[in-house]
């Protein structure tokens, strides 16, 4: 029994130090060996000394602190207040918007050890950052030229009446790439890490000014309702019209026509020299089926004399 009970003991202090003496890193991450309180670095400086994926050994006293090295989203609204930001009018704006980085593992250092709380720093950082490009933005110069005119017309007047809210809205790619280079330029890898994009995913305005928008659409889709059926009944009633106009386009030529093949007709009655009495057996068959008959005379001592039958 007490061979078994040494041999347990000596099993389970196996596995209790190969736990103690190893660690694990997943694709996709890094790892970095801290022993009582200090990172394992090359020759001293601040650059650590890293781990890659896969089974790794280190003294039992030393600690491994993994750090994940894909891109990463860190959500700017958690902060309090940081969902807004005034823009150059005064106008308060609701933001959604989002940080997109990834960790350098040159100068992971300053990213794990440099910051007391890093993701809290970013966020505050980006949030003034954000505020700061928003209450100075003022868009780029609108193009003039061509076939744009008349978009741009309706643009200007919509930005008229919604001011910075609806000037974000439309460049909202040209603040996008401002803060993208001034992250290039003044932040770069200071932080030990590289921010790729801020995404402003929605940009809402307040609820008065989200009231007063809503009330002009829908005045103006009313406007353009109106238009559009006064249009439509203009152009029915003009089509209505041409088709009379062609209906009697079409009686006059057919009596033109008519008119013309009797007068034809008439005229080789002429040229053969009976005419006269074509007349005249037409005006019997008139008269013979008439009721009433009146019948001019000749003038009688200067008057007329009419009669009837």
């Amino acid at each position: 029994m007490i061979e078994i009970g040494v041999a347990a003991g000596l099993a389970l202090y196996c596995i209790y130090a190969f736990y103690r003496c190893s660690f694990r890193v997943e694709e996709g991450h890094l790892a970095v060996l801290v022993a009582f309180g200090k990172a394992a670095t090359h020759d001293g400086q601040r650059r650590l000394k890293t781990y890659g994926p896969g089974i790794h050994w280190k003294k039992p006293w030393e600690r491994a602190v993994i750090v994940s090295m894909k891109e990463q989203t860190l959500d700017l609204n958690r902060e309090e207040g940081g969902g807004s930001a005034m823009a150059d009018d005064g106008t308060i704006l609701r933001l959604d918007s989002f940080v997109r980085y990834v960790p350098v593992q040159s100068e992971l250092y300053e990213f794990m050890f440099g910051l007391e709380r890093p993701l809290d720093h970013i966020t505050g950082l980006f949030t003034c950052l954000l505020r700061n490009e928003i209450a100075n933005f003022r868009g780029s110069e609108p193009e003039v030229a061509g076939a744009k005119a008349a978009s741009l017309a309706t643009r200007f007047d919509f930005a008229s009446q919604a001011g910075s809210y609806a000037l974000i809205r439309q460049q909202r790619r040209l603040l996008n790439e401002r803060i993208e280079s001034f992250c290039r330029l003044k932040i770069d890898d200071r932080y030990g890490v590289r921010f790729n994009a801020v995404d402003l995913a929605d940009i809402l305005p307040p609820d008065e000014l989200a009231d007063a928008l809503n009330a002009v659409i829908q005045a103006r889709s009313e406007a353009d309702a109106l238009l559009h059926r006064a249009e439509a009944e203009c152009q029915q009633r003009i089509v209505a019209a041409e088709r009379g106009v062609s209906v009697a386009t079409a009686r006059a030529q057919a009596i033109e026509t008519e008119i013309r093949a009797l007068c034809a007709f008439l005229d080789d009655l002429d040229e053969k020299a009976v005419l006269e009495a074509y007349v005249a057996r037409r005006r019997a068959e008139v008269t013979s089926e008439s009721r009433t008959l009146f019948v001019k005379e000749p003038a009688t001592n200067g008057k007329r004399v009419e009669s009837g039958a």
